[in-house]
C-alpha cells in the first residue's frame, strides 16, 4: 500500500496508536513503582514525550527550514533533564549546510553539537559534532555566527561539523541563576538554497506519525533501562559510563553519575562532597521514576555551584528528606519515596566521588552536621 492510501485510510494513524499503546508497556514493567503518584507520573511522562515528539518529527521537522524547538523544559522532561538548563534542538540533514547567528548572552555555560540517530530508530544520539563557547569568535557586541557544514569553509570564524547522517543541532544553556543571567539567542537556517515550503503530504506526514510514536516508545524504553539498572546499587551514586551516556546524547565536557534512591518515611538520605574540584559547573539533582527532573519550578529539586550551601571546610553536604530537616541544602522528595538522582561535574579538572548514606530523619541534624 502507498503513503496515499495509508492516510486516506487512516491506517497510518491506526499505526501510530498502535505504537503509543504499546510504549504503555514501559509504565507497566515489573520493576516500575507501581504507587498512585508513580503511575500518574508514568503516563504524564508518556504524553510528554508526545508532545515532544511531534515537534520533532512533524511541527519542526522539515530540514530544509529548520527552526529551534525545546526537546526538554519545565513540562517536558527526558533522561534526567537538567533544571539549570535550557535546551534548544533543531533538525537538520546533514547534506546540506547551515548558519547558526546570534548573542551570546551571559549564561554561565553554553554548548553547541550535532547528532545522528535518534531514540526512535536505534536508542542513541551519537554526537557529530561540538562547539564550546568558550572557543566562539564573538564581535564587540557578543554576536557570533556559526557555519554548519561537513567541511570547514575557508575564512569561517566558527564552524560546527556534521556528518552524512547528522539530522540535529542540539544547544544547552546552563545557568547558575536564572534571574540573573541572560540566555543567548540563536537562528538556524539553510545555507545556499532557495526552495519554498511544499504543502503536506502523505508520505511526510505518515512518516512523521511512524517518528513520533516510535520516539515515545524508543525513549520510554530507553530510560526504563537505565532506571532499572540502577536497582543494584540503591542510595548509591556511583560513576555512570560515560560511553553510554555520551552515546544517549550526553555533553563531552560533562563527567556524569547516576543512580536510584529510596526512603521510608522516617529515613533521609545525606550526600556528602568532600570537596568541589576545580570545575566549570556542577550540579546534582533529584528526579522520580521514569527520570524527569522533580518539578523545580515549586520544589527544591536541585542544588548547583551557585545555589549550594558550603561548608567553611570546602565540602557541602545535601540532605534529600521527605520534610523540612532544619538543615543546609534540603532536596525535597516532592511525595515521592523512591526515584533516581543524577550528579555532574561540566569541565572538572578531576572527578570527586560523592559519599551517601541513610540516616534516621530524627537524627538528621547531628549526622548532616
Amino acid at each position: 500500500m502507498s503513503a496515499k492510501d495509508d492516510v486516506i485510510s487512516g491506517r497510518a494513524w491506526e499505526e501510530f496508536c498502535d505504537t503509543l499503546k504499546r510504549a504503555g508497556q514501559q509504565i507497566l514493567r515489573p520493576e516500575a513503582p507501581v504507587s498512585e503518584l508513580d503511575r500518574a507520573e508514568g503516563w504524564r511522562y508518556l504524553t510528554r514525550l508526545l508532545r515532544i515528539g511531534l515537534e520533532m518529527h512533524l511541527e519542526c521537522a522539515d530540514p530544509d527550514f529548520p527552526a529551534f524547538f525545546m526537546p526538554s523544559h519545565e513540562t517536558g522532561k527526558i533522561g534526567a533533564d537538567n533544571p539549570d538548563n535550557l535546551y534548544l534542538m533543531a533538525r537538520i540533514n546533514g547534506a546540506n549546510q547551515y548558519v547558526l547567528r546570534g548573542t551570546r548572552g551571559t549564561v554561565s555555560y553554553l554548548s553547541i553539537g550535532t547528532q545522528k540517530g535518534g531514540y526512535e530508530t536505534d536508542g542513541k544520539m551519537e554526537p557529530t559534532g561540538f562547539l564550546d563557547a568558550k572557543d566562539l569568535a564573538l564581535d564587540d557586541e557578543g554576536r557570533f555566527e556559526v557555519i554548519v557544514s561537513a567541511e570547514q569553509p575557508a575564512g569561517a570564524k566558527n564552524w560546527l561539523r556534521i556528518e552524512a547522517t547528522s539530522n540535529a543541532v542540539l544547544v544547552r544553556q546552563t545557568f547558575l541563576d536564572r534571574k540573573t543571567e541572560r540566555p543567548a539567542t540563536i537562528h538556524i537556517e539553510r545555507r545556499g538554497s532557495d526552495a519554498r515550503p511544499q504543502p503536506l503530504s502523505a508520505a511526510r506526514i505518515q512518516q512523521a506519525l511512524q517518528r513520533t510514536a516510535g520516539f515515545v516508545d524508543g525513549t520510554a524504553t530507553v530510560f526504563a533501562n537505565w532506571a532499572q539498572s540502577y536497582l543494584p546499587h540503591p542510595n548509591q551514586l556511583p560513576l555512570a559510563d560515560q560511553k553510554v551516556c555520551q552515546a544517549a546524547g550526553g555533553d563531552p565536557n560533562i563527567v556524569y553519575y547516576h543512580s536510584y534512591w529510596q526512603l521510608a518515611d522516617d529515613e533521609a538520605l545525606v550526600i556528602h562532597l568532600p570537596r568541589i574540584p576545580d570545575c566549570r559547573f556542577w550540579n546534582l539533582q533529584i528526579n522520580n521514576w521514569w527520570m524527569e527532573s522533580l518539578d523545580y519550578r515549586y520544589h527544591r529539586a536541585h542544588f548547583n555551584k551557585h545555589s549550594a550551601t558550603m561548608a567553611a571546610d570546602g565540602s557541602v553536604t545535601l540532605v534529600l528528606a521527605h520534610r523540612d530537616p532544619g538543615v543546609a541544602n534540603w532536596l525535597e522528595t516532592a511525595g515521592h519515596d523512591r526515584g533516581t538522582m543524577c550528579l555532574r561535574w561540566v569541565g572538572s579538572k578531576e572527578n570527586v566521588d560523592p559519599e551517601l548514606r541513610v540516616v534516621k530523619f530524627s537524627e538528621l541534624k547531628k549526622s548532616a552536621a
